[in-house]
């Protein structure tokens, strides 16, 4: 039987190399690659894939939010986050907009069969270094939030912007960046602080005197 896969990321290459690293596997066929929010959301009913590999940082939708919007309308399709962001906030997020696993961009294809086999048969897979630090953080270990120290200089220019209640794009504009790469900061300003939204990363920036 053959399992159908598809790719949601904006990074060809990145999505070429994994086509690639399957292409010589039978019983696996990647039926479409995408590189937006949109285009997957636009193409994924018609070209139904069992599996779709989904990265978390897209240039139009965040990728834990397309993951539950998908599943709305192919409610047998399996997600599987494949990112380079190791931090557990993500983790929990995406699983509880319903992914069925998590792994990380430096994984192998002997890993990523497996993480194939494991969703289908209706278990979630997590890489094992993301099993780690969620054990660890359920136990206590959870490492000293030195906030004002981790955040960069970029970072604490996008916050003050989204407690303007700038759009992304007017961020992107007013820092001469792209809007993804605002989308970068405030994730990873979410991650640091804990916040789930722009609400309450605003709420929390306030709490710890991080805003002008």
């Amino acid at each position: 039987m053959i399992t159908k896969i598809a790719i949601t990321d904006d990074h060809v290459m990145v999505a070429k190399g994994i086509a690639a690293m399957l292409a010589d596997t039978k019983e696996i066929e990647v039926v479409a690659t995408y590189q937006t929010g949109n285009e997957t959301l636009e193409s994924i009913k018609n070209d139904a894939p069992d599996v779709l590999l989904l990265d978390i940082n897209l240039p139009d939708i965040n990728g834990i939010d397309l993951c539950k919007t998908v599943l709305k309308s192919s409610k047998d399709l399996k997600i599987i986050a494949i990112t380079n962001y190791e931090d557990t906030s993500f983790v929990k997020r995406i699983l509880k907009n319903g992914a069925h696993g998590y792994l990380l961009k430096n994984t192998d294809k002997i890993e990523l069969l497996e993480a194939f086999k494991t969703v289908l048969s209706g278990e979630q897979y997590l890489q094992k270094d993301i099993q780690k630090k969620l054990l660890n953080q359920s136990l206590g270990q959870k490492k000293e939030k030195t906030l004002f120290t981790k955040l960069t200089r970029r970072e604490k220019e996008v916050l003050q912007a989204i407690s303007e209640e700038l759009t992304t794009q007017e961020i992107a504009d007013k820092l001469f960046v792209s809007a993804k790469t605002v989308e970068t900061h405030r994730m990873n300003l979410m991650s640091k602080l804990g916040a789930r939204n722009s609400v309450g990363l605003v709420k929390t920036a306030m709490e710890l005197d991080l805003l002008d």
